[in-house]
């Protein structure tokens, strides 16, 4: 390694939030952080040495920003441009590239995912929105159950005396309003959700009770594939309400794939790079991650950036507001929803914090 390096090695270099590179005079890849390694799929050890432009796919002149970089000493930048590998498809992103010390010819290459940027900025819009949409509805769903409580029990009445062809119709009343009244009951369940009653969880926990309850029930149709990393730590979670975040989940999946049935994989994993920056404070670490993979037909894709609003839906007869209350669970938890879809595979893709260590020894089973 050179004495160029040392300076941003150890705890900063680890916890980079960005994937960054190290680039020396000959063009080869001294170090890449973990990061880095987590972006590009592959690791630190089989990077080291090797040309960069052989093992990175950027479309960009970078042989030029390089030469820039050094001449001038100083940051270039570079916005949208592809980053892959060969092995993954390319990832639109901004670029940094810079000295990494005053005369230093090593360079230091850091890459922002913009994907993972824009949606944050979406998350944090969606976010709003929803609080605001669900303040409206909860006041509309309650003035609103009252009358509908007078022409079911109305309707009933006049069933008493009509003939069985006409009771048909009353009947069709009594059956709407109800289906109506639970729609408004789950609009109401958004305002009446309590503040989240956090403790130490054990994730597999939860996950393997949410699987155990799913396949006897709505997925019964369904292969459920469990894909853990058993060494992952607890997170800091109302336990109840993350259960009803992975039932939602596994709902969807089940009832994308109709009928015929599909395959769900349930992947855990951790990625300490990843953290969660808000307006109102300092970046939250998120590296417990929890992935719903289906092979169903995936998302319209008109609808899939506003799938965590209230009331968008992707199925016919769907409410929108089951993923609308997953996404305000997730977000009172600070942490962080997505989505990934492509027809024969859809990711939501869950980030958690982890438990405070004080609290870990306590964890709730």
């Amino acid at each position: 390694m050179s004495l160029a390096a040392q300076p941003i090695k150890g705890v900063v270099w680890q916890s980079l939030p960005l994937p960054a590179i190290l680039i020396e005079p000959s063009g080869k890849i001294e170090d890449i952080n973990p990061a880095a390694e987590a972006f590009l799929n592959t690791s630190a050890k089989s990077l080291r040495g090797q040309l960069a432009f052989e093992r990175l796919a950027i479309d960009a002149p970078l042989e030029e920003a390089f030469a820039r970089a050094r001449e001038n000493q100083a940051a270039m930048f570079i916005h949208d441009v592809d980053v892959g590998t060969g092995d993954r498809r390319p990832v639109q992103c901004n670029i940094q590239i810079a000295p990494l010390t005053d005369d230093s010819e090593v360079l230091l290459l850091l890459i922002s995912p913009r994907d993972i940027a824009d949606r944050l900025g979406r998350a944090m819009s969606v976010k709003s929105a929803a609080r605001s949409a669900i303040g409206m509805a909860e006041m509309l769903a309650h003035e609103i159950k009252n009358p509908l409580a007078g022409i079911s029990g109305a309707a009933q009445l006049l069933s008493m005396g009509l003939t069985a062809e006409d009771r048909e119709l009353t009947d069709l009343i009594v059956v709407e309003t109800r289906r109506i009244v639970a729609l408004l009951e789950q609009v109401e369940q958004f305002g009446n959700l309590r503040p989240p009653d956090k403790r130490a969880v054990n994730i597999h926990d939860l996950l393997d009770r949410a699987r155990k309850s799913a396949v006897v029930g709505f997925a019964a149709n369904m292969q459920v594939i469990e894909d853990y990393d058993p060494s992952l730590p607890s997170t800091w979670a109302d336990g109840d309400q993350l259960l009803q975040v992975f039932l939602n989940l596994l709902k969807n999946a089940s009832e994308a794939a109709g009928k015929e049935g599909g395959t769900i994989r349930i992947h855990t994993f951790y990625e300490h790079s990843l953290r969660l920056r808000r307006k109102d404070g300092p970046g939250n670490a998120l590296p417990l991650q929890v992935e719903i993979i289906d092979d169903g037909p995936g998302l319209p894709p008109e609808i899939a950036e506003q799938i965590f609003e209230p009331f968008v839906s992707g199925r016919e007869n769907g409410t929108g507001l089951g993923l609308a209350l997953v996404s305000k669970i997730i977000s009172d938890h600070d942490g962080w929803i997505a989505v990934d879809s492509v027809p024969g595979r859809t990711v939501f893709k869950i980030s958690l914090p982890v438990a405070p260590k004080d609290q870990r020894e306590t964890e709730t089973p």
